[in-house]
């Protein structure tokens, strides 16, 4: 028994030390692409890397025998997944939406970024497209509203204005180049024109130069007014920028690229003290194309691979042990009544709470009320080796706000890469969005319909797909781009008591085997 004991410890060690070595040199060679191909060409090694290895094991196809031994074989698998672990954090993208005639507000892209406080400001980003244009909408929180009334364009980010950074290249680079953007916009009131308070710059290969291009940019703001000491709301960006402002005779194919980077710049009195920017993504240096996140255009669906289909697996917190984590932050349901919204509101926790609101409109006075809400499943009761061919998200909702005024809402699905605790879990405190897959459209209920409650249903399937193949739990991220008002939809939460236990959150992930396995 003791012999093979040590038998079984010797192989062990083996084997670790053949995985260490294979992860080693994986992680000596992640900066080539013959060794960690990104298959897909999506500007990243995913998922779908992964598994279209996977769909060719057995083959001789050089593209996917990566050791180049003569066969696609498990170890090629292994090894684009290893290239795939051994990237940098995955960088933030927005998908943004493509519509065939007017850009419809309420179905663009959503994603956030910034933290709340008397001094910090945060923002909530929407973006969209047609054949014509880019649109972009900024709204920022802001309690104090300073603009120039004599601006020039060399101190414009010295106020309440905001910066958008497109690199038509996506974001690769050093340094700006010619395929490099750069829109400026400041707060003004009621002069018109505006032009003075915008700027536009194109990059040289060096930095920033001025420079000339047609866009329609406007402001607008909610509060007692500007360039005083009273309090304020927020004020508000929208800009729309035409293609052909770009030197582009139509909008970029389904699928391409851009960089994409913003800053928003904050002043709170007459004299100018230093605030610094709050930035999206939060690693953006301004001069470095590099540092920005994505922008894609149109959002991607999921394509399942080739697999024979095994079972359905539900994940429902409780179920089989499962432990699913959700949790809200923002207004709650009552606009966080009670709360100063400046010194408190985003360091409101809503931990062990067993609903939540899903909240959002254009009218910054209203901000109290914005909500959103994120969940994790654990993937673990999908059996190893396996991939994913469909999964939805099911929550159940039970009211919503003014049922007599209240309209539907398209709430959107996020994808979350980074942990978070649902005991600290805080407006401020929440991660940043890794990217937007999807959405649903949620009617608002005229009445209480009776528990659990009415179920509303989104295709997670390739956010879930992504999560399993790492290994990773799915964390998601629920969030809308409402404009109207009295727009909140209230749902069972996974602290909901065991009575109601059929109304938590639900996954349902249906897994396959690979073909050939």
């Amino acid at each position: 028994m003791r012999r093979r004991s040590r038998l079984l410890v010797w192989l062990a060690l083996c084997l670790s030390l053949v995985l260490l070595a294979h992860a080693v040199a994986v992680a000596a060679r992640a900066d080539s692409e013959a060794f960690c191909p990104d298959l897909d060409a999506n500007g990243r090694i995913d998922v779908v890397d992964v598994m279209q290895v996977a769909a060719h094991l057995g083959s001789a196809d050089p593209l996917y025998d990566l050791d180049r031994n003569g066969t696609v074989a498990q170890s090629d698998v292994v090894w684009i997944a290893l290239c795939w672990r051994q990237q940098p954090a995955a960088t933030r993208r927005v998908n943004v939406p493509y519509f065939t005639s007017a850009i419809r507000p309420p179905e663009t892209a959503i994603f956030w970024f910034g933290a709340l406080d008397a001094t910090r400001n945060s923002a909530d980003v929407r973006v969209g497209y047609n054949d014509r244009e880019l649109y972009l909408r900024l709204a920022a929180f802001d309690r104090r509203l300073w603009y120039d009334t004599t601006p020039t364009a060399t101190d414009l980010t010295a106020w309440d204005a905001a910066t958008v950074y497109l690199d038509l290249d996506g974001n690769t680079g050093a340094a700006p180049d010619a395929n490099s953007f750069r829109v400026t916009g400041q707060l003004n009131w009621w002069e018109t024109p505006r032009t003075p308070w915008q700027a536009a710059a194109q990059g040289n290969g060096v930095g920033w130069v001025a420079a000339t291009f047609p866009f329609t940019l406007t402001t607008s703001w909610r509060g007692n007014a500007p360039n005083d000491a009273v309090d304020d709301s927020g004020w508000e960006l929208r800009l729309r920028l035409p293609f052909s402002s770009l030197g582009l005779s139509s909008p970029p194919p389904t699928g391409t690229i851009w960089g994409l980077g913003i800053a928003l710049h904050d002043r709170d009195d007459a004299a100018g003290t230093p605030i610094a920017d709050q930035t999206w993504p939060p690693t953006l240096n301004p001069n470095q194309p590099a540092s920005w996140g994505q922008m894609a255009f149109g959002v991607p669906t999921y394509t399942p691979p080739s697999a024979v289909p095994g079972a359905t697996v539900i994940v429902r917190h409780q179920l089989d042990g499962a432990v699913v984590v959700d949790g809200a932050v923002g207004g709650g349901f009552n606009c966080s009544e009670g709360h100063d919204f400046w010194e408190g509101w985003g360091d409101l926790n809503y931990g062990g709470q067993g609903d939540f609101n899903i909240q959002n409109q254009f009218d910054v006075a209203d901000r109290p009320c914005f909500s959103r809400a994120y969940l994790t499943f654990p993937l673990t009761a999908i059996p190893p080796g396996r991939v994913v061919l469909s999964a939805t998200l099911t929550l159940h909702q039970f009211g919503n706000s003014d049922p007599s005024q209240a309209r539907p809402s398209f709430i959107q699905v996020l994808t979350v890469a980074e942990a978070w605790d649902e005991a600290t879990l805080t407006w401020n405190r929440a991660p940043l969005a890794s990217e937007n897959i999807g959405g649903a459209w949620v009617d608002p209920l005229p009445a209480f319909p009776g528990w659990p409650g009415v179920p509303r249903t989104w295709d997670v399937s390739r956010a879930t797909a992504e999560a399993y193949a790492r290994g990773a739990p799915l964390r998601l991220a629920l969030y809308s781009a409402d404009v109207d008002y009295h727009s909140g939809k209230y749902f069972v939460s996974s602290d909901t008591g065991d009575w109601n236990a059929t109304a938590r959150p639900t996954l349902r992930v249906l897994w396959g085997t690979p073909a050939g396995h």
